[in-house]
């Protein structure tokens, strides 16, 4: 697979007094994409619960270029930008495209971290190393060391 993407749809409450889509409504449908990504690759949050780890965010960003509106026919597509070679930090991108034009970039830094210890996974589980390692590449994908 070249890319994760899906169709999305706005809610009335997903706008801003501007009519437009709120902010923080981005963040939110860039969380449930990486949900919905794990979750289809059979990572799902009870497995992730039962194997004592969970995906962590250093940082998220978004740049929003162009306005997304109620009715918008608009394709959220995620690929991962960057990984480490064990899997134990990652960064992924999401854009929201209408049509072929780019709405918004979330980029994201992570890691997984072991729930019990509270600290750093490192090296993750094997379940977590093989989602990332068959997740979409994006063209100028980095293996970090």
């Amino acid at each position: 697979m070249s890319t994760y993407s899906k169709p999305i749809s706005f809610r009335w409450s997903d706008l801003d007094p501007n009519l437009h889509v709120r902010h923080s409504v981005y963040y939110d449908l860039g969380t449930q994409h990486r949900v919905e990504i794990l979750d289809d690759a059979g990572l799902t949050m009870v497995a992730m619960h039962k194997m004592g780890f969970s995906p962590i965010l250093f940082r998220e960003e978004c740049v929003f270029r162009r306005e997304m509106r109620f009715g918008d026919e608009v394709t959220l597509e995620t690929k991962i930008l960057k990984l480490k070679r064990d899997a134990s930090r990652w960064s992924i991108q999401h854009r929201f495209l209408l049509g072929e034009m780019l709405c918004a970039t979330i980029t994201i830094d992570g890691s997984w971290i072991d729930m019990k210890t509270r600290k750093l996974a490192s090296p993750p589980p094997q379940a977590a190393i093989d989602v990332m390692n068959a997740f979409p590449k994006s063209e100028g994908f980095v293996w970090e060391e």
